[in-house]
Protein backbone atom coordinates (compact mmCIF):
# COMPACT_ATOMS: atom_id res chain seq x y z
CA UNK A 1 0.00 0.00 0.00
CA UNK A 2 1.11 3.70 -0.12
CA UNK A 3 3.58 4.97 2.30
CA UNK A 4 2.14 8.61 1.89
CA UNK A 5 -0.67 10.57 0.52
CA UNK A 6 -1.08 14.27 -0.08
CA UNK A 7 -4.55 15.72 -1.06
CA UNK A 8 -5.38 18.50 -2.28
CA UNK A 9 -9.30 19.10 -3.33
CA UNK A 10 -9.71 16.25 -5.56
CA UNK A 11 -5.71 15.93 -6.54
CA UNK A 12 -4.03 13.33 -5.27
CA UNK A 13 -0.38 12.29 -4.94
CA UNK A 14 1.04 9.80 -3.36
CA UNK A 15 4.30 7.53 -2.93
CA UNK A 16 4.67 3.69 -2.53
CA UNK A 17 7.05 0.84 -2.13
CA UNK A 18 7.52 -2.30 -4.15
CA UNK A 19 10.48 -4.39 -1.91
CA UNK A 20 13.25 -6.15 -4.18
CA UNK A 21 12.03 -9.38 -2.81
CA UNK A 22 8.37 -8.78 -3.65
CA UNK A 23 8.96 -7.16 -7.58
CA UNK A 24 11.52 -10.58 -8.28
CA UNK A 25 8.62 -12.92 -7.30
CA UNK A 26 6.33 -11.20 -9.41
CA UNK A 27 8.28 -11.11 -12.08
CA UNK A 28 9.14 -14.56 -12.03
CA UNK A 29 5.38 -15.76 -11.55
CA UNK A 30 5.48 -13.57 -15.05
CA UNK A 31 8.36 -15.28 -16.69
CA UNK A 32 6.78 -19.00 -15.49
CA UNK A 33 3.61 -18.01 -17.57
CA UNK A 34 6.28 -17.44 -19.98
CA UNK A 35 7.91 -20.41 -20.10
CA UNK A 36 5.03 -22.26 -20.37
CA UNK A 37 4.48 -21.58 -24.22
CA UNK A 38 8.61 -20.12 -24.96
CA UNK A 39 10.44 -22.22 -27.23
CA UNK A 40 14.67 -21.72 -26.53
CA UNK A 41 16.78 -24.28 -28.41
CA UNK A 42 17.95 -27.16 -26.26
CA UNK A 43 14.94 -27.17 -23.87
CA UNK A 44 11.38 -28.64 -24.58
CA UNK A 45 8.13 -26.22 -23.69
CA UNK A 46 6.99 -25.81 -20.33
CA UNK A 47 10.67 -27.05 -19.37
CA UNK A 48 13.01 -24.18 -19.39
CA UNK A 49 14.94 -23.23 -16.03
CA UNK A 50 13.71 -19.82 -14.46
CA UNK A 51 17.25 -18.62 -14.16
CA UNK A 52 17.65 -18.80 -17.97
CA UNK A 53 14.54 -17.18 -18.48
CA UNK A 54 15.73 -14.55 -16.49
CA UNK A 55 18.92 -14.29 -18.34
CA UNK A 56 16.75 -13.57 -21.28
CA UNK A 57 13.86 -12.12 -19.97
CA UNK A 58 13.86 -10.50 -16.32
CA UNK A 59 14.32 -7.03 -17.45
CA UNK A 60 10.71 -7.01 -19.21
CA UNK A 61 9.39 -9.11 -16.98
CA UNK A 62 10.59 -6.85 -14.11
CA UNK A 63 8.66 -3.48 -16.57
CA UNK A 64 5.59 -6.00 -16.68
CA UNK A 65 5.79 -6.67 -12.43
CA UNK A 66 6.29 -3.19 -11.27
CA UNK A 67 3.26 -2.13 -13.66
CA UNK A 68 1.25 -4.31 -12.27
CA UNK A 69 2.12 -4.07 -8.48
CA UNK A 70 1.33 -0.32 -8.85
CA UNK A 71 -1.91 -0.79 -10.73
CA UNK A 72 -2.79 -2.98 -7.12
CA UNK A 73 -1.77 -0.96 -4.99
CA UNK A 74 -3.82 1.53 -6.33
CA UNK A 75 -7.28 -0.30 -6.96
CA UNK A 76 -6.97 -1.02 -3.24
CA UNK A 77 -6.45 2.36 -2.55
CA UNK A 78 -9.05 3.48 -4.46
CA UNK A 79 -11.73 0.50 -3.22
CA UNK A 80 -10.58 1.51 0.15
CA UNK A 81 -11.22 5.62 0.14
CA UNK A 82 -14.23 4.62 -2.22
CA UNK A 83 -12.98 7.30 -5.05
CA UNK A 84 -12.98 7.31 -8.88
CA UNK A 85 -10.30 8.16 -10.91
CA UNK A 86 -10.83 10.63 -13.36
CA UNK A 87 -8.13 9.30 -15.48
CA UNK A 88 -5.09 8.01 -16.23
CA UNK A 89 -2.44 8.17 -13.39
CA UNK A 90 1.12 9.76 -13.70
CA UNK A 91 3.95 7.81 -12.23
CA UNK A 92 7.10 8.66 -11.56
CA UNK A 93 9.84 5.43 -11.21
CA UNK A 94 13.08 7.41 -12.31
CA UNK A 95 15.02 6.67 -9.26
CA UNK A 96 14.50 2.92 -9.09
CA UNK A 97 17.45 0.56 -10.42
CA UNK A 98 17.22 -2.90 -11.05
CA UNK A 99 17.84 -5.69 -7.71
CA UNK A 100 16.42 -2.31 -5.49
CA UNK A 101 13.54 -1.43 -3.91
CA UNK A 102 11.28 0.70 -6.04
CA UNK A 103 9.79 3.44 -4.27
CA UNK A 104 7.73 5.46 -6.83
CA UNK A 105 5.32 8.51 -6.73
CA UNK A 106 2.06 8.37 -8.39
CA UNK A 107 -0.35 11.65 -9.21
CA UNK A 108 -4.35 11.81 -10.26
CA UNK A 109 -7.44 13.24 -9.77
CA UNK A 110 -10.32 11.63 -8.66
CA UNK A 111 -14.45 12.21 -10.22
CA UNK A 112 -16.40 15.03 -7.69
CA UNK A 113 -19.64 13.43 -6.04
CA UNK A 114 -22.38 14.72 -7.55
CA UNK A 115 -24.71 16.59 -5.38
CA UNK A 116 -28.19 16.29 -4.70
CA UNK A 117 -30.19 18.22 -7.63
CA UNK A 118 -33.75 18.73 -6.87
CA UNK A 119 -35.17 18.75 -9.95
CA UNK A 120 -38.71 19.71 -8.61
CA UNK A 121 -37.28 23.61 -7.87
CA UNK A 122 -36.31 23.94 -11.55
CA UNK A 123 -38.65 25.80 -13.84
CA UNK A 124 -38.14 26.12 -17.76
CA UNK A 125 -40.32 27.13 -20.63
CA UNK A 126 -41.59 24.69 -22.79
CA UNK A 127 -42.59 26.94 -26.04
CA UNK A 128 -45.37 25.34 -28.25
CA UNK A 129 -46.43 26.50 -31.61
CA UNK A 130 -49.17 25.26 -34.37
CA UNK A 131 -48.65 23.56 -37.90
CA UNK A 132 -49.96 26.30 -40.30
CA UNK A 133 -51.93 25.33 -43.49
CA UNK A 134 -49.07 26.71 -45.38
CA UNK A 135 -46.54 24.53 -44.01
CA UNK A 136 -48.46 21.53 -44.82
CA UNK A 137 -49.31 22.32 -48.46
CA UNK A 138 -45.17 23.00 -48.68
CA UNK A 139 -44.62 19.96 -47.48
CA UNK A 140 -47.24 18.60 -50.36
CA UNK A 141 -45.52 20.31 -53.15
CA UNK A 142 -42.29 18.71 -51.92
CA UNK A 143 -43.77 15.44 -52.92
CA UNK A 144 -45.14 16.85 -55.84
CA UNK A 145 -41.36 17.30 -56.94
CA UNK A 146 -40.00 14.35 -55.49
CA UNK A 147 -42.42 12.37 -58.06
CA UNK A 148 -42.28 14.89 -61.25
CA UNK A 149 -40.93 12.84 -64.35
CA UNK A 150 -37.38 14.49 -65.80
CA UNK A 151 -37.59 15.21 -69.34
CA UNK A 152 -34.88 15.32 -71.20
CA UNK A 153 -34.51 19.02 -73.11
CA UNK A 154 -33.14 19.94 -76.29
CA UNK A 155 -29.42 20.21 -76.04
CA UNK A 156 -29.15 23.76 -76.16
CA UNK A 157 -31.56 24.04 -73.06
CA UNK A 158 -29.49 26.00 -70.50
CA UNK A 159 -29.77 24.24 -66.97
CA UNK A 160 -31.55 26.30 -63.77
CA UNK A 161 -31.96 25.17 -60.29
CA UNK A 162 -34.52 22.81 -59.81
CA UNK A 163 -34.02 20.72 -63.09
CA UNK A 164 -31.55 17.20 -62.97
CA UNK A 165 -28.22 16.90 -64.81
CA UNK A 166 -26.82 14.26 -65.70
CA UNK A 167 -23.19 14.46 -64.84
CA UNK A 168 -19.72 12.56 -64.77
CA UNK A 169 -17.23 14.30 -62.37
CA UNK A 170 -13.98 13.14 -60.85
CA UNK A 171 -12.53 15.38 -57.75
CA UNK A 172 -8.89 16.72 -57.55
CA UNK A 173 -7.09 18.12 -54.15
CA UNK A 174 -4.22 19.75 -56.04
CA UNK A 175 -3.37 17.16 -58.64
CA UNK A 176 -4.30 14.10 -56.79
CA UNK A 177 -7.55 12.28 -57.26
CA UNK A 178 -9.38 11.65 -53.89
CA UNK A 179 -11.18 8.17 -52.92
CA UNK A 180 -15.39 8.43 -53.15
CA UNK A 181 -14.95 11.90 -55.92
CA UNK A 182 -15.91 10.23 -58.89
CA UNK A 183 -18.95 8.95 -60.78
CA UNK A 184 -20.74 8.82 -64.06
CA UNK A 185 -23.67 9.63 -65.44
CA UNK A 186 -25.33 10.86 -62.01
CA UNK A 187 -27.90 12.25 -61.82
CA UNK A 188 -27.81 15.96 -59.65
CA UNK A 189 -30.71 17.68 -58.79
CA UNK A 190 -29.53 21.47 -58.80
CA UNK A 191 -30.77 23.27 -55.89
CA UNK A 192 -31.26 20.05 -53.78
CA UNK A 193 -28.37 21.22 -51.63
CA UNK A 194 -27.24 17.74 -52.35
CA UNK A 195 -23.65 18.14 -52.80
CA UNK A 196 -21.25 20.01 -51.01
CA UNK A 197 -21.62 24.37 -50.91
CA UNK A 198 -21.53 25.97 -54.45
CA UNK A 199 -20.72 23.04 -56.55
CA UNK A 200 -24.60 23.21 -57.67
CA UNK A 201 -24.67 26.41 -58.49
CA UNK A 202 -21.40 26.26 -61.12
CA UNK A 203 -23.51 23.77 -63.38
CA UNK A 204 -26.48 25.92 -63.50
CA UNK A 205 -26.02 27.83 -66.84
CA UNK A 206 -24.96 24.72 -68.64
CA UNK A 207 -25.90 22.75 -70.92
CA UNK A 208 -25.70 19.54 -72.96
CA UNK A 209 -22.17 18.43 -73.76
CA UNK A 210 -20.87 21.14 -71.63
CA UNK A 211 -17.17 20.21 -69.86
CA UNK A 212 -15.48 22.42 -67.51
CA UNK A 213 -14.26 22.90 -63.82
CA UNK A 214 -16.22 23.18 -60.45
CA UNK A 215 -14.07 24.69 -57.94
CA UNK A 216 -15.28 24.25 -54.69
CA UNK A 217 -13.90 24.18 -50.77
CA UNK A 218 -15.15 21.39 -48.36
CA UNK A 219 -16.74 22.38 -44.98
CA UNK A 220 -14.66 22.52 -42.45
CA UNK A 221 -16.63 19.78 -40.23
CA UNK A 222 -16.44 16.79 -43.15
CA UNK A 223 -16.54 13.59 -42.37
CA UNK A 224 -13.69 13.17 -44.11
CA UNK A 225 -11.20 14.26 -42.08
CA UNK A 226 -8.53 14.30 -44.84
CA UNK A 227 -11.45 16.40 -47.24
CA UNK A 228 -12.75 18.71 -44.37
CA UNK A 229 -11.38 22.36 -45.29
CA UNK A 230 -9.57 21.56 -48.59
CA UNK A 231 -9.74 23.53 -51.53
CA UNK A 232 -10.87 21.01 -54.30
CA UNK A 233 -11.59 20.78 -58.37
CA UNK A 234 -14.15 18.57 -59.84
CA UNK A 235 -14.08 18.02 -63.25
CA UNK A 236 -17.17 17.45 -65.01
CA UNK A 237 -18.82 16.75 -68.25
CA UNK A 238 -23.27 16.99 -68.81
CA UNK A 239 -24.26 14.54 -70.90
CA UNK A 240 -27.94 16.08 -70.42
CA UNK A 241 -30.59 18.10 -68.57
CA UNK A 242 -33.99 17.29 -67.42
CA UNK A 243 -36.69 19.44 -66.56
CA UNK A 244 -39.24 17.89 -64.08
CA UNK A 245 -43.22 17.57 -64.71
CA UNK A 246 -45.15 18.04 -61.94
CA UNK A 247 -47.78 15.06 -61.52
CA UNK A 248 -51.61 16.88 -60.11
CA UNK A 249 -51.99 16.14 -56.88
CA UNK A 250 -54.81 13.97 -56.36
CA UNK A 251 -55.14 10.67 -54.23
CA UNK A 252 -53.08 8.59 -57.10
CA UNK A 253 -50.69 11.05 -56.06
CA UNK A 254 -51.34 10.23 -52.50
CA UNK A 255 -51.38 6.11 -52.55
CA UNK A 256 -47.98 6.28 -54.50
CA UNK A 257 -46.76 7.46 -51.43
CA UNK A 258 -48.36 4.67 -49.69
CA UNK A 259 -51.52 6.77 -48.31
CA UNK A 260 -55.41 6.31 -49.22
CA UNK A 261 -56.03 10.04 -50.25
CA UNK A 262 -54.65 13.42 -50.09
CA UNK A 263 -56.42 13.99 -47.00
CA UNK A 264 -54.97 11.08 -45.39
CA UNK A 265 -51.37 12.26 -46.30
CA UNK A 266 -52.37 15.95 -45.40
CA UNK A 267 -53.14 14.38 -41.30
CA UNK A 268 -50.07 12.39 -41.96
CA UNK A 269 -47.79 15.33 -43.12
CA UNK A 270 -49.20 17.48 -39.98
CA UNK A 271 -48.54 14.72 -37.85
CA UNK A 272 -44.99 14.92 -38.86
CA UNK A 273 -44.49 18.48 -38.60
CA UNK A 274 -46.04 18.58 -35.31
CA UNK A 275 -43.17 16.09 -33.99
CA UNK A 276 -40.45 17.72 -35.24
CA UNK A 277 -42.05 21.20 -33.33
CA UNK A 278 -42.28 18.96 -30.63
CA UNK A 279 -38.35 18.05 -30.56
CA UNK A 280 -37.52 21.82 -31.29
CA UNK A 281 -39.18 22.51 -28.06
CA UNK A 282 -37.79 20.02 -26.25
CA UNK A 283 -34.43 20.88 -27.88
CA UNK A 284 -34.87 24.46 -26.39
CA UNK A 285 -36.39 23.18 -22.86
CA UNK A 286 -32.88 20.39 -22.77
CA UNK A 287 -30.47 23.66 -23.42
CA UNK A 288 -32.69 25.82 -21.17
CA UNK A 289 -31.80 22.98 -18.21
CA UNK A 290 -28.22 23.11 -19.06
CA UNK A 291 -27.76 26.35 -18.39
CA UNK A 292 -29.47 26.08 -15.04
CA UNK A 293 -27.36 23.01 -14.48
CA UNK A 294 -24.31 25.07 -15.05
CA UNK A 295 -25.10 28.13 -13.03
CA UNK A 296 -26.75 26.29 -10.05
CA UNK A 297 -24.79 23.07 -9.62
CA UNK A 298 -21.81 23.53 -7.38
CA UNK A 299 -19.26 20.86 -8.64
CA UNK A 300 -14.97 20.48 -8.04
CA UNK A 301 -13.48 19.91 -11.43
CA UNK A 302 -10.85 17.62 -11.97
CA UNK A 303 -7.63 19.75 -13.63
CA UNK A 304 -7.40 16.58 -15.69
CA UNK A 305 -10.26 16.80 -17.84
CA UNK A 306 -10.45 20.72 -18.03
CA UNK A 307 -7.13 19.99 -19.60
CA UNK A 308 -8.01 17.41 -22.18
CA UNK A 309 -11.36 19.48 -22.69
CA UNK A 310 -9.60 22.54 -23.58
CA UNK A 311 -6.60 21.12 -24.99
CA UNK A 312 -8.98 19.37 -27.51
CA UNK A 313 -10.89 22.54 -28.59
CA UNK A 314 -7.22 23.82 -29.28
CA UNK A 315 -6.47 21.57 -31.56
CA UNK A 316 -9.48 21.59 -32.78
CA UNK A 317 -9.62 25.75 -33.27
CA UNK A 318 -5.50 24.91 -35.06
CA UNK A 319 -7.03 22.45 -37.67
CA UNK A 320 -9.72 25.10 -38.49
CA UNK A 321 -8.30 28.07 -38.28
CA UNK A 322 -5.85 26.86 -41.74
CA UNK A 323 -8.92 27.34 -43.56
CA UNK A 324 -10.62 30.00 -41.52
CA UNK A 325 -7.83 32.82 -40.86
CA UNK A 326 -10.42 35.28 -38.81
CA UNK A 327 -10.70 32.29 -36.06
CA UNK A 328 -9.24 33.68 -33.19
CA UNK A 329 -8.19 32.03 -30.01
CA UNK A 330 -9.87 33.40 -26.48
CA UNK A 331 -7.85 31.69 -23.66
CA UNK A 332 -10.03 33.05 -21.14
CA UNK A 333 -12.84 32.19 -22.47
CA UNK A 334 -12.11 28.45 -23.87
CA UNK A 335 -11.12 27.44 -20.74
CA UNK A 336 -14.52 28.90 -19.13
CA UNK A 337 -16.20 26.89 -21.76
CA UNK A 338 -13.88 24.03 -21.49
CA UNK A 339 -14.73 23.96 -17.31
CA UNK A 340 -18.82 23.97 -18.24
CA UNK A 341 -18.50 21.12 -20.50
CA UNK A 342 -17.46 19.14 -18.18
CA UNK A 343 -18.99 19.94 -15.55
CA UNK A 344 -22.61 19.28 -17.33
CA UNK A 345 -20.96 16.02 -18.87
CA UNK A 346 -20.23 14.81 -15.09
CA UNK A 347 -23.41 16.44 -13.94
CA UNK A 348 -25.09 14.42 -16.69
CA UNK A 349 -23.04 11.16 -16.69
CA UNK A 350 -23.10 10.70 -12.94
CA UNK A 351 -27.11 11.45 -13.02
CA UNK A 352 -27.82 9.24 -15.81
CA UNK A 353 -25.79 6.59 -14.39
CA UNK A 354 -27.56 6.85 -10.95
CA UNK A 355 -31.18 6.55 -12.51
CA UNK A 356 -30.35 3.95 -15.23
CA UNK A 357 -30.19 5.77 -18.17
CA UNK A 358 -28.74 3.73 -21.17
CA UNK A 359 -28.03 3.83 -25.05
CA UNK A 360 -29.55 1.13 -26.96
CA UNK A 361 -28.19 -0.51 -29.80
CA UNK A 362 -31.53 0.79 -31.65
CA UNK A 363 -30.17 4.37 -30.47
CA UNK A 364 -26.97 3.91 -31.94
CA UNK A 365 -28.38 2.77 -35.25
CA UNK A 366 -30.64 5.43 -35.64
CA UNK A 367 -28.26 8.23 -34.63
CA UNK A 368 -25.94 6.85 -37.44
CA UNK A 369 -28.40 6.77 -40.38
CA UNK A 370 -29.76 10.40 -39.45
CA UNK A 371 -26.09 11.40 -39.80
CA UNK A 372 -25.69 9.40 -42.89
CA UNK A 373 -28.55 10.48 -44.37
CA UNK A 374 -27.07 14.10 -44.49
CA UNK A 375 -23.96 13.16 -46.91
CA UNK A 376 -24.76 12.26 -50.44
CA UNK A 377 -22.16 9.19 -49.97
CA UNK A 378 -23.87 7.98 -46.63
CA UNK A 379 -21.69 4.66 -47.18
CA UNK A 380 -18.94 6.55 -46.31
CA UNK A 381 -20.21 7.71 -42.68
CA UNK A 382 -21.19 3.82 -42.07
CA UNK A 383 -17.40 2.87 -42.78
CA UNK A 384 -16.20 6.08 -40.75
CA UNK A 385 -17.62 4.62 -37.38
CA UNK A 386 -17.14 1.22 -38.71
CA UNK A 387 -13.06 2.03 -38.78
CA UNK A 388 -13.52 4.83 -35.71
CA UNK A 389 -14.29 3.25 -32.53
CA UNK A 390 -13.30 6.64 -30.75
CA UNK A 391 -15.79 8.28 -32.84
CA UNK A 392 -18.83 5.47 -31.82
CA UNK A 393 -17.94 6.11 -28.45
CA UNK A 394 -18.06 10.11 -28.82
CA UNK A 395 -21.44 9.35 -30.72
CA UNK A 396 -22.75 7.24 -27.88
CA UNK A 397 -21.31 9.69 -25.26
CA UNK A 398 -23.81 12.17 -26.99
CA UNK A 399 -26.75 10.31 -27.15
CA UNK A 400 -26.29 9.43 -23.44
CA UNK A 401 -26.69 13.07 -22.71
CA UNK A 402 -29.40 13.93 -24.42
CA UNK A 403 -31.50 10.91 -22.54
CA UNK A 404 -30.28 12.19 -19.18
CA UNK A 405 -31.33 15.23 -19.89
CA UNK A 406 -34.57 14.14 -21.21
CA UNK A 407 -35.16 12.13 -18.40
CA UNK A 408 -34.43 14.69 -16.15
CA UNK A 409 -36.77 17.20 -17.68
CA UNK A 410 -39.64 14.55 -16.63
CA UNK A 411 -39.15 15.84 -12.78
CA UNK A 412 -38.81 19.55 -14.01
CA UNK A 413 -41.72 22.00 -13.84
CA UNK A 414 -42.39 23.80 -17.14
CA UNK A 415 -44.31 27.04 -17.83
CA UNK A 416 -45.84 27.09 -21.40
CA UNK A 417 -45.23 29.83 -24.34
CA UNK A 418 -46.90 30.07 -27.36
CA UNK A 419 -44.69 31.19 -30.17
CA UNK A 420 -44.14 31.10 -34.17
CA UNK A 421 -43.21 28.42 -35.46
CA UNK A 422 -39.54 30.08 -36.64
CA UNK A 423 -38.44 31.21 -32.57
CA UNK A 424 -38.37 27.01 -32.02
CA UNK A 425 -35.87 26.86 -34.48
CA UNK A 426 -33.45 29.34 -34.18
CA UNK A 427 -31.09 27.73 -31.52
CA UNK A 428 -28.88 24.80 -32.33
CA UNK A 429 -29.09 21.81 -30.76
CA UNK A 430 -27.58 21.02 -27.37
CA UNK A 431 -24.83 22.65 -25.86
Amino acid sequence: MFKKEKIKDLHYSVNGVITADELQNAADEILTEYGKKAKMPGFRPGHIPLSILRQKYNASAMSEAIEKLMNNDLNKYVAEKNIRLAGAPRADLSKWEMGQDAEYSMEFDILPTLPAIDLEKITVTKKTATVEKSEVEKSLENIRKSRSIAEKQPDDYVAQNGDTAVIDFKGFVGDEAFEGGAAEKHHLVLGSGAFIPGFEDQVVGHKSGDEFDVNVKFPSDYHAENLAGKDARFAVKVHEVRKHQLPELNDELAKSVGHESVEKLREHIQNILTEQYNEASQREMRNELLDVLADKVKLDLPETLVAQEYNMAKQEHDRTSKANSDAKWDEKQERRDAERRVKLGLILAEWGTQNKVEVTRDDLQQAVWAEASRYPDPKQVFDFYNKNQNALAMLRGMIFERKALDAMLTHVKTKEKVVKPEELFKQADVH
